[in-house]
């Protein structure tokens, strides 16, 4: 008989998930723990079932239908297997719900659920992010007949009442710069608003509602006179005539979900707040949907890097385990030890979310959450690249055949990077938020503080020699604003390796505590791949380059 090569299989996402139990039992009430178990444990074993399940079958893309038998226009989508049980599981275990209870560990709770639930979901979980940001936009807006009206349906832990909700943003001619935004509101002769325009990249469109930018007609050009609008697409069973679905993009990743052109034609639609600013009624929205971002990314990276050990124990290679392999074992360490330090990050912003939401964060908490978020975002985005293409290449040839299920991982791993802010948008982010008043002194403080419950004088020092460094190379008295600008990249990802480098060294102090040596072991090695990500900037050396 010839030879048979055994599968990876996927270890159970929570009960085998050792970070995770160990963020849990260090941060979370004990007394809400157990609810929460519960519900984790179900998601986890919907993702085996899912992961079982993708490798029995070829995979599925939305269908969009634009025109019935008899000549009218429906624009129905027909969705995958995963995504049409999605509400059924995000509204009975409390995925969205949990996030908006009134405690400081609320997001933590919604954002543990995401992380189990994410790769199963075939990214339904996008649709959640944008309805969790809707939610929050609401609230912030102090629109009471449209809190009133959405709320109960976005948060519902009833899946026959549950809506999810869009994020109509993009346009052709923008992207990040949605100041070129050329959808526009006009009211009719009752008062109602309604919106025309085209929207380019709309990731929820099979959502009952969303929130979208627009121009009021006769209002200024540029960003400040964008408003931010809410609409709901659905009329009974039916999508609203005004609401005309162009087509389905043909992606590189994310294939179950449908992300569509859209064109508005009078949909009707309802401002949130004064007629002008909307970018800025959308930055609640942005702090959550990057948070999720994050924690995407990162339970990525986990399905990558389970899969890829457990292969390693099957895979039999001259004469032994491929883990037992010297640099194949050095290979997944430093894998295990970078993804460890995002794990924390994620998971630290997670956390403080629900803290600054709560009113319980300090001063120096929100003022560090305000750049924490970008930084996890970006740097997470990043890796899950790296990551799940180091995993893929652990399978050899295996790694590149779709039927395996893997090429999935790297493909979907490109859009972390790309949704909410590219890299370098979020770089130059951070540079904003770090030129608020004490911004870096508070990130400081904070870093400071979790290095104080870790008790490593090698870490403490490690992490503020970079920080040092990096406070060095951004004064504003020695350099230049482009050269700055040109830099932010390096600055970004220094500051969010070394705050993952002091949240790892509180978390390994406290596992050492415990007799578990091994998140130790993680901070070593994240420490030996070093913190600083800074680069001297030649101007005259770019511009060679570009010619």
């Amino acid at each position: 008989m010839g030879f048979l090569q055994d599968a990876p299989q996927l270890a159970h996402p929570h009960r085998d998930d050792r970070l995770l139990i160990a963020l849990l039992d260090r941060t979370f009430p004990p007394k809400r723990r157990a609810a929460l178990d519960a519900d984790l444990d179900a998601l986890a074993d919907y993702a085996q079932m899912a992961w079982g399940r993708s490798r029995r079958s070829t995979r599925c893309k939305p269908v969009l239908t634009q025109w019935d038998a008899w000549g009218r226009r429906v624009d129905r989508i027909e969705l995958t297997e995963a995504w049409t049980e999605g509400p059924q599981l995000t509204t009975h275990h409390a995925i969205l719900a949990a996030g908006h209870e009134n405690h400081e560990h609320a997001r933590l709770e919604e954002f543990a659920r995401a992380y189990v639930y994410h790769v199963a979901s075939e990214f339904y979980t996008c649709p959640l992010a944008m309805t969790d940001g809707a939610a929050t936009a609401l609230k912030a807006s102090g629109n009471k007949a449209l809190i009133d009206r959405a709320l109960p349906h976005f948060l519902s832990r009833d899946a026959r009442n549950f809506w999810l909700s869009g994020q109509w943003m993009t346009e052709n001619a923008g992207g990040s710069d949605v100041s070129n935004t050329e959808t526009v509101a006009k009211q009719d002769a009752d008062g109602q608003w309604r919106l025309y325009g085209r929207k380019w990249f709309s990731s929820a469109v099979v959502g009952e509602a969303a929130l979208a930018l627009a121009r009021p007609e006769g209002a200024a050009a540029g960003a400040a006179a964008l408003a931010l609008f809410y609409v709901e697409t659905m009329d009974g069973s039916d999508r609203k005539p005004q609401l005309i679905i162009d087509r389905l993009k043909d992606k590189l990743g994310t294939h179950e979900l449908p992300t569509a052109e859209i064109h508005l034609d009078g949909l009707p639609a309802w401002p949130l707040g004064e007629l002008a600013h909307g970018v800025r009624q959308v930055a609640p929205m942005l702090n959550i949907t990057r948070t999720w971002n994050a924690i995407g990314a990162v339970a990525s990276m986990a399905r990558a890097i389970a899969l890829a050990r457990d292969y390693a124990s099957r895979r039999q290679v001259f004469g032994r385990a491929l883990r037992e392999q010297p640099l194949h074992a050095q290979t997944l360490a430093d894998m295990q030890a970078e993804f460890e330090g995002a794990f924390a990050l994620a998971f630290e912003v997670a956390y403080l979310l629900g803290r600054v939401e709560q009113n319980a964060a300090t001063l120096q908490e929100t003022a560090s959450l305000r750049l924490l978020t970008p930084l996890a975002k970006l740097w997470t985005g990043k890796m899950a690249v790296n990551l799940c293409s180091e995993a893929l290449e652990c399978f050899g040839g295996a790694g590149y055949i779709e039927d395996t299920g893997l090429p999935q991982l790297l493909r979907d791993a490109q859009v972390y990077a790309i949704w909410e802010g590219t890299t370098n948008v979020l770089s130059l982010d951070s540079l904003r938020a770090l030129a608020g008043n004490n911004t870096f002194a508070a990130l400081r403080k904070v870093i400071t503080g979790w290095l104080g419950d870790a008790h490593n004088a090698q870490a403490s020092f490690a992490i503020h020699a970079a920080l040092d460094a990096a406070a060095t190379h951004m004064d504003a008295q020695k350099i230049e604003r482009h050269v700055l600008e040109a830099g932010a990249r390096g600055i970004a990802i220094t500051l969010a390796r070394c705050a993952a480098a002091a949240l790892m060294a509180r978390q390994a102090a406290w596992s050492l505590s415990r007799g578990d040596e091994r998140p130790a072991a993680a901070l070593r090695r994240f420490l030996g791949h070093g913190l600083l990500r800074l680069s001297d900037i030649s101007s005259e050396d770019t511009r060679l380059l570009l010619e």
